[in-house]
């Protein structure tokens, strides 16, 4: 397996967090996406040392949802300090990045649920820093505007710029928009993930994530895009969805890793 291959847990859903880390092990992955309301349920952090004490995968990312519980406009400051505990699973993990969804804006406008998503970010900049852990927020279908605020790379890396912190490039809420060589490079210095999947022409479930070949998205010309502009850090894969429970997430997930590791050798990432 390519080095830079990393799988999210996202695709093995009310799964045990010690079944995904097996999976991961078994199949030779060397990195790892963990969740938090995974982690954040009693004794799942602690699940998850007892699973990596065998060796094998990385944690090189933790996904945070922020801001879910009340969305940006009604938050009283709890998505502080859910992202302070974050921040300290990270470091315990040894994860060092953190890859956010906003929260929805409520009845918000885009600038002031934007300028409400810095305040509350804004205590866990310096924690961050000093841990050593770089937050990042990630581009999201608008499906999900119910949960997250940046539908584009463009306001994605808006987003970032007025929270004061990086972006998550997911490739399926944004493969399809004009200008994207110029986008990455304007987003790279402050890339701190790269999201991967594929897209079925016709479907129409949310989410309707497919295997990296199995679709219609030009993985292979975006990639080497994103490694022209300078990305140095793993490929995430995130597999969720109708098609992803109907091949099952063991089968779909070891067929994803090994596509994409074919990718990157091909492009000498």
């Amino acid at each position: 397996m390519h080095p830079r291959v990393n799988l999210h847990q996202v695709a093995f859903g009310p799964e045990s967090t010690t079944a995904f880390i097996d999976h991961c092990r078994a199949i030779a992955m060397p990195n790892m996406t963990l969740i938090t309301p995974h982690l954040m349920q009693p004794g799942g952090v602690e699940e998850a040392q007892a699973a990596l004490a065998a060796g094998g995968p990385r944690v090189a990312v933790v996904n945070h949802p922020f801001a879910m519980s009340a969305n940006l406009e009604m938050n009283e400051g709890e998505a502080t300090g859910k992202l302070l505990e974050a921040i300290d699973i990270a470091v315990t993990l040894g994860a060092p990045t953190i890859y956010l969804v906003s929260g929805g804006r409520g009845r918000l406008s885009w600038d002031q649920a934007a300028a409400r998503f810095a305040e509350l970010i804004a205590p866990c900049l310096p924690v961050a820093k000093a841990k050593n852990v770089r937050l990042t927020v990630e581009t999201a279908s608008p499906f999900n505007v119910d949960i997250h605020m940046a539908h584009t790379l463009d306001d994605t890396i808006r987003l970032a710029e007025i929270a004061g912190i990086g972006v998550c490039i997911e490739l399926h809420a944004c493969w399809y928009e004009g200008g994207l060589k110029e986008k990455f490079r304007r987003a790279m210095p402050m890339t701190g993930l790269v999201q991967v999947s594929d897209y079925v022409s016709g479907d129409r479930t949310a989410p309707c994530r497919a295997v990296i070949g199995d679709g219609m998205v030009p993985v292979e010309s975006l990639l080497g895009d994103i490694l022209e502009a300078g990305y140095q850090g793993v490929f995430d894969l995130e597999l969720l969805g109708p098609r992803i429970v109907a091949e099952g997430p063991r089968e779909a997930t070891k067929r994803a890793a090994e596509n994409l590791s074919e990718i990157l050798v091909r492009l000498g990432a």
